[in-house]
């Protein structure tokens, strides 16, 4: 086949959305998620199994009534830079906010990471939905959810610029002539938008890959929209098949309309294996988990993330839903306002809500190994993804995944056997992205020549 899965793992350290009671599992050390060398390790076993990439998620804003792992974890970059020095070829994906972060920062930051890891960084691109963020950077609000999605757009294209501030051939380091810089290979941005104003030049080179690969996760019409013009990969939600199917060939349709290559655009869609020795083994595992993360206050305080971290516990549980939907429109607002219309159509009251919300729905790919690599087959050959983010319960469950599955998965011909290269462009697919200056300079000169001939 000349079209093959890709896989990336998610770590969540002491347990993050859905994960609740993970803390308490005596495999996973108390500090798992401030301890470098627990996401050096996970590193190194998905890279042994051939991974695409690492996914750091991230936020700037917690109650106590978060996921345990949000409440003390390291910052994305600093993280995957220390990765960057213990693996060789699996990609390093951390998460930023294009709202709460300026421009020339994240494509210096970005770019470091590139070049630590030898052209394997990739930029997630996220919005910031919780709403309290915005006070912790000095603003009294939120902004509004079509400001941070024309923000994030402008973003991506002034990071991209700036990435761009060097020519491949600008450092000529030539000692004998005296001449470290080609002043003429390199360029200043002068960028003046809506949301953004900077001048360059980026004062780093480009990387072995060009660029860091850009990720996104839209699930909103904005953020569909987004995704189709910027992303070169995409973290898609999962749900059922027929679900991963309609946002797949969704997203695909979008950048085609853009003029895009859509096998230039790698959907990885979300999911939790859980494999055992049996079908009914894993199965087991799979409810095992679940009633251990199954404690209703965490989920009812979690609930109000969607809505600028709401407390629900002030409302009577047997009520109907509290009329919350315009405080998701600064905050989760795709979630928010589809768990509003839920409840009202339905009639359901508070407990209701958070209880179907969080009922349990086993992950498709559960059971016996073999039967998790049917079912993982079966999703990429019916184009449900391209490839899945997997999130793990534990390392040894991924050490699991990675002995028993991956092997199943590369016997059927779907999944690498090697690297095809050493940066995160080469393996996910991506064309290595030309420098515009240096496209513009070869432009005049076949022009020049095509006016001489």
């Amino acid at each position: 086949m000349s079209r093959k899965l890709h896989l990336a793992v998610a770590v969540y350290g002491v347990g993050g959305p859905g994960q609740h009671g993970l803390w308490k599992d005596p495999r996973v050390p108390k500090d798992a998620s401030v301890d470098i060398n627990y996401y050096i390790k996970t590193a190194q076993v998905a890279e042994q199994a051939l991974f695409d990439a690492l996914f750091i998620v991230d936020s700037q804003f917690i109650n106590a009534s978060y996921p345990s792992h949000y409440l003390n974890r390291l910052e994305p970059l600093t993280l995957l830079s220390a990765v960057a020095t213990h693996t060789t070829h699996i990609g390093l994906v951390g998460t930023a906010s294009s709202t709460y972060n300026s421009p020339f920062n994240l494509a210096r930051r970005f770019a470091s990471l590139d070049h630590i890891s030898g052209g394997r960084a990739g930029w997630n691109v996220v919005t910031s939905f919780d709403t309290g963020t915005s006070k912790n950077y000095g603003l009294d609000e939120h902004l509004d959810y079509a400001t941070r999605y024309g923000r994030a757009m402008e973003a991506v294209q002034v990071i991209r610029g700036l990435w761009d501030s060097y020519e491949d051939d600008a450092f000529v380091a030539d000692v004998e002539r005296n001449i470290f810089l080609d002043p003429a290979r390199l360029h200043a941005l002068n960028h003046v938008g809506e949301h953004f104003k900077v001048a360059g030049p980026l004062n780093i080179a480009r990387s072995r890959q060009g660029q860091p690969v850009i990720f996104q996760a839209g699930v909103s019409e904005d953020g569909r929209n987004l995704a189709a013009h910027v992303a070169e990969g995409i973290y898609a939600p999962g749900g059922t098949l027929t679900e991963a199917q309609e946002y797949y060939h969704d997203i695909k349709r979008r950048a085609v309309a853009l003029g895009r290559d859509p096998g230039h655009v790698v959907i990885f869609t979300g999911a939790s294996p859980v494999v055992g020795g049996t079908d009914e083994e894993a199965a087991q595992l799979s409810h095992d988990s679940y009633e251990a993360d199954n404690e209703f206050d965490r989920k009812l305080g979690f609930l109000g993330r969607a809505f600028g971290a709401y407390d629900f516990s002030q409302h009577d549980l047997d009520a109907p839903f509290p009329d919350v939907a315009h405080l998701a429109e600064k905050g989760g607002r795709t979630r928010g306002l589809e768990l509003v219309r839920r409840a009202r159509e339905e009639g359901l009251t508070l407990r209701q809500v958070v209880e179907t919300v969080t009922e349990y729905h086993p992950s498709p790919f559960t059971g016996a190994p073999d039967t998790v690599a049917g079912a993982i087959a079966d999703w990429f050959g019916a184009e449900a993804a391209d490839g899945l983010n997997l999130r793990f319960r534990t390392i040894e469950d991924l050490e699991r995944f990675a002995g028993d599955v991956v092997p199943l998965l590369q016997k059927r011909g779907i999944f690498r056997t090697a690297y095809e290269g050493d940066t995160l462009r080469a393996n996910l697919g991506l064309p290595f992205p030309v420098n515009r200056y240096a496209l513009e300079r070869q432009a005049a000169e076949r022009e020049r020549a095509q006016a001489s001939a």
